[in-house]
């Protein structure tokens, strides 16, 4: 049933792209009750400002200036407004379909006068489901633009930094401050992927010590489908980063270029975690069908030694239940009680034996 409403629903966003215009800005994200909110941060070395836009029209006025510019957009379900921001800061249409095609895979296209960037950022939900939230990077001369689908974000310690004047963050370019952002989603990684093993490593324990839940199964299930969400969401940011370290585009300096490695050697940790994380899945999977598979051979065991003492017993009341009128002992007086002792030897001899060959 899961895996029908998925096809489905994937099925319906794919639809609202068919037949439109390239360049049509079609919001395809589930967080479609969020307000649309702007917030601004504009610094240079000794000064900064931090405002709340209310006006989309006010942005315009930080594209030239000689400080650095943060705008962080939350809400992408009004395209109208996405569309008047992209048209101040002269962003190809098909930039902003992307910004709201959440969808999209993560990815780096350069143009002249800006880099675009699309990644996804990770996270925990209160009902410990993960969520993948699409983050929107315009990289300009001396401004980042950044979408998201609502408020509430990993960037906290970045504004922390910004306020505070704290390391090199207020004296360095624009560049910089898109590999702070970056920096922070990929330290966000870390402690999902951690969760994450702790989550494997509890279903690992409760496996061996064979007092698992009968719907152990389920939860590996979704484990499974959890490493593979983050496996597709993080692995093409290697790809992203690599771009920018090995580029020769004008908005990223040779200085900046440093720190963007040290995200990348993150990411190929972060990638290795998955992969050993994934094949502890694959452990499970295949330790929890061991588990149920021995488990079925002790009980079948049990019933083959229960078959086998009695086979001889049928045996014997077979021959003995048979309608001839010359069957040796069969007016004896005390043939029933012989015959009843018999058995009662056969089958103790028969467990006796089992015991021994420690099949019981």
């Amino acid at each position: 049933m899961i895996k029908r409403r998925t096809k489905k629903k994937r099925t319906q966003e794919s639809k609202k792209h068919i037949g439109q215009v390239p360049g049509t800005l079609i919001y395809t994200g589930k967080k479609s009750d969020k307000d649309f909110h702007v917030e601004c941060f504009d610094y240079t070395k000794d000064h900064i400002e931090e405002s709340i836009l209310l006006n989309i029209e006010d942005a315009i006025n930080y594209k030239e200036t000689e400080s650095v510019t943060w705008i962080n957009v939350d809400g992408l379900k009004h395209t109208d407004k996405i569309e008047d921001i992209g048209k101040q800061y002269d962003l190809h249409p098909l930039v902003l379909e992307d910004i709201v095609n959440t969808s999209q895979r993560p990815k780096i296209d350069e143009y002249e006068d800006y880099l675009f960037v699309v990644l996804k950022m990770l996270y925990y939900d209160d009902e410990e489901n993960i969520v993948i939230e699409q983050v929107s990077i315009v990289l300009g001369k001396n401004y980042v633009l950044t979408f998201q689908e609502s408020e509430g974000d990993v960037f906290g310690s970045i504004r922390e930094r910004l306020r505070l004047s704290n390391g090199r963050i207020r004296g360095l370019k624009s560049d910089y401050l898109m590999y702070a952002l970056i920096d922070a989603i990929v330290d966000n990684y870390f402690s999902l992927i951690e969760t994450l093993g702790n989550k494997i490593e509890d279903l690992e324990t409760e496996l061996f010590s064979g007092n698992a839940r009968e719907d152990i199964n389920v939860e590996v299930q979704q484990l499974k489908r959890e490493i593979l969400k983050v496996r597709r969401a993080i692995f093409p940011l290697r790809e992203i980063i690599n771009r920018i370290e090995k580029g020769d585009h004008s908005l990223i300096y040779k200085r900046t270029i440093t720190f963007y490695r040290d995200i990348y050697d993150h990411l190929i940790q972060v990638s290795e975690n998955i992969d050993i994380y994934r094949e502890m899945i694959w452990s499970l999977m295949d330790m929890y069908m061991t588990t149920i598979s021995n488990k079925m051979n002790e009980v079948m065991k049990v019933l083959t030694i229960i078959a086998t003492i009695f086979i001889p017993l049928t045996f014997i009341a077979g021959i003995y239940g048979m309608n001839f009128e010359n069957i040796p002992e069969l007016h004896y007086k005390y043939g029933y009680h012989v015959l009843w002792g018999i058995m009662i030897v056969l089958f103790l001899a028969m467990l006796y034996y089992f015991k021994r060959k420690k099949w019981l």
